[in-house]
């Protein structure tokens, strides 16, 4: 493949733009290729090079590069009708009924404008309406650019992992492993009086796709209703990719007292929004004292085309599709890797998927995990397959980042540039796509 045209567009970037990117998990070595345009499930790059593309935006673009017609549609009316107002719009009040109809923890929303924006406000209505001020978090977690998670150490201290941040703000942040339900008791038995919240993803969907073991989050959900604490499912990836319009909470069956949500709800434009219970979600203002406010919260283009999106979803059998292609694609890696590479580890569920270059593994799976892990006690591969961030920290990661992504990208796939991030596979996405990646990752293996 021929890469001048992207190589030309890097070498300006570095001039104008910080690291040559608006967005870090942009900058792949030596540098990245620069998408032209979208076309269904693939994207085309400044130089004509075509991939089939399973970053999908990071998660947002359930239906690919080509949204259904009434999606487009209610996109071109709401922009045509003027860009927003500063003041509410009906399209609001039906994306928020939609949510609040089919997520099982949901009665009352309040949109922002990004997961971040939405987990930093969770945060703060959490200390807000406890009246205290510690956050329980997953070592491996993510939860956006925000100072509260932004950590790294364990249950015994934690500091912040990256410059910028006072170190005072740690001294509220307790980080536990995922998956150890020991270790969080252990933390509320000491700390119990003082903590606000527990924040979880309900799969690690940022750090290698970690499935929650048997009975943990359950677990969560009963230390934090014994001790007065919330707990909150940060969804912004799992939302409305896991589970279906339930979403991962609906999978699993655990319901959390507030949700976050991005990517999806939005239809691919800008959002955030942080759901729960009424009683919880009122407590920010003007309907009570948590202050939480933005200019373009509600945009009325988002709103139409998060509502839209959800709605076809809905009418259609869209999530069946995406979620066969994904087992499909699961299960091929996981023949794969039981040929070629058995201390590889396939994770994933739905329309999410990864290869995790894990450093030991047993040479079968489980009939259970024949489509990736889940956790499953009987499988062969049950001690080696990921339970924390630090066990997805500890695979190849520079295996992955230095030469698998680069010869899945000479042939013509477009996976995440990094070990942690999931890919997605989309409703644009066909059979013949799963084969060809297949193939692929064969070659490449």
């Amino acid at each position: 493949m021929n890469h001048d045209e992207s190589r030309a567009l890097y070498d300006r970037a570095l001039s104008v733009l910080a690291g040559g990117v608006n967005s870090s998990v942009r900058a792949t070595q030596p540098y990245p290729f620069f998408v032209e345009r979208g076309d269904g499930a693939h994207v085309i790059d400044a130089d004509g090079n075509r991939y089939v593309d399973y970053v999908m935006g990071y998660g947002p673009l359930l239906y690919g590069h080509d949204a259904p017609e009434p999606v487009q549609s209610a996109v071109q009316k709401h922009a045509a009708a003027g860009p927003m107002y500063g003041a509410p719009t009906e399209i609001e009040v039906e994306h928020a009924e939609f949510v609040a109809r089919h997520v099982p923890s949901v009665e009352m929303l309040r949109f922002v404008n990004s997961g971040t924006e939405a987990t930093v406000s969770a945060v703060r209505l959490a200390r807000g309406v406890t009246g205290r001020d510690k956050i329980v978090v997953m070592q491996g977690g993510y939860h956006g650019a925000q100072e509260s998670t932004l950590v790294e150490g364990g249950p015994d201290g934690a500091k912040p992992s990256t410059p910028g941040i006072p170190s005072s703000f740690a001294d509220h942040t307790i980080p536990v492993p995922f998956n150890d339900e020991e270790t969080v008791r252990e933390v509320f038995a000491e700390h119990g009086e003082d903590i606000a919240a527990v924040l979880t993803e309900p799969i690690l969907a940022n750090t290698g796709i970690v499935h929650p073991v048997d009975g943990y989050l359950e677990a969560l959900r009963d230390v934090t209703e014994e001790h007065g604490a919330l707990l909150i499912f940060d969804e912004v990836i799992t939302g409305f990719r896991v589970g279906g319009l339930q979403c991962a909470q609906g999978k699993f069956g655990v319901t959390p007292d507030l949700t976050t949500f991005g990517k999806i709800i939005g239809g691919g434009f800008p959002v955030g929004a942080v759901g729960g219970k009424a009683e919880l979600v009122e407590q920010f203002t003007p309907g009570g004292d948590v202050f939480q406010s933005g200019t373009f919260s509600g945009h009325p283009v988002t709103m139409a085309a998060g509502h839209e999106y959800l709605k076809y979803a809905a009418e259609n059998d869209v999530y069946g599709h995406v979620d066969r292609l994904g087992e499909k694609l699961r299960a091929g890696i996981t023949d794969i890797l039981e040929d070629q590479a058995p201390e590889y580890t396939v994770v994933g569920t739905d329309s999410m998927f990864k290869a995790v270059f894990t450093r030991h593994g047993a040479a079968e799976r489980a009939d259970a995990c024949a489509d990736g892990c889940s956790q499953v006690e009987s499988c062969p591969n049950y001690d080696a397959c990921p339970k924390t961030g630090a066990d997805v920290s500890n695979a190849e990661t520079d295996r992955w980042e230095r030469v698998f992504w680069q010869e899945m990208k000479d042939r013509g796939v477009f996976l995440t540039a990094n070990q942690f991030e999931s890919q997605f596979v989309s409703y644009a996405h066909t059979d013949e796509d799963i084969e060809k990646t297949l193939e692929a990752y064969k070659a490449a293996l």
